[in-house]
């Protein structure tokens, strides 16, 4: 009982900071709307996203004690969902198909495939491991894009391209959803998380090294053009 009210306790520690998260694209969409244009920015973090949450939603329906992360993840899928909505608004005509055709390929048809093939297809605890396994999967691929903004800041030697509360809170959310997963005996939960942890902990000490580091002009322009929004997904449940 003392155990499962600890991770009760995580667990909703780990929602808040995964909402936190979920809404700190806000400055972005503001940008967006406000200028009437998606300008350079990319809708694939937010499909990806999106078809992130879709899975982890379905994750949490499926097993056993899995309310919170279901709960936190379906609040993405609203999130999400409106994100990518109002990129399709303001995106210009060649973007806008690209992100319907996409949205229709990763968030409908392989997130309808899946749950039409697990629900099918496998017994009841296959059927968690398999779901499991996906979200694992996409987990680490969607946890290893910061890799890119890293990359940036060494050779730019500015993090100007990796903002510190989104590595703060990548740590933050990480550490959390791993330790609550420890606690559940969730090795699909606590794997990715943990790697995202330890991903986190690298962007904060980059940033400790690199903060008060003077750029050279020529770096930070190839850095501005090349990545104009950092390459960070944004729910790491």
């Amino acid at each position: 009982m003392e155990i499962l009210s600890l991770s009760f306790f995580v667990g909703i520690i780990g929602n808040v900071i995964s909402v936190l998260v979920f809404l700190s694209p806000i400055g972005t969409f503001e940008r967006i709307i406000k200028h009437k244009s998606t300008e350079d920015f990319q809708s694939l973090p937010y499909i990806c996203t999106l078809l992130n949450s879709s899975l982890w939603t379905y994750y949490g329906i499926t097993k056993p004690g899995g309310l919170l992360v279901a709960t936190v993840n379906g609040f993405g899928i609203f999130v999400e969902a409106v994100y990518v909505g109002l990129f399709i608004t303001y995106a210009p005509k060649k973007m806008k198909l690209k992100t319907g055709v996409l949205v229709g390929i990763l968030n409908v048809g392989f997130v309808a495939a899946a749950i039409v093939v697990t629900q099918l297809a496998l017994e009841s605890e296959t059927q968690i491991g398999a779901i499991g396994l996906m979200c694992s999967g996409l987990n680490i691929i969607m946890y290893g894009s910061p890799l890119a903004a890293m990359k940036t800041v060494v050779r730019t030697k500015s993090v100007e391209y990796m903002p510190f509360f989104l590595s703060f809170f990548l740590f933050l959310n990480g550490g959390i959803w791993a330790f609550y997963a420890l606690l559940m005996h969730d090795y699909f939960l606590g794997v990715p998380n943990g790697i995202g942890c330890l991903l986190g902990t690298a962007q904060l000490l980059l940033y400790a090294i690199y903060k008060n580091a003077k750029p050279s002009n020529n770096t930070s322009l190839q850095g501005l053009m090349e990545q104009k929004e950092p390459l960070v997904s944004h729910e790491y449940v």
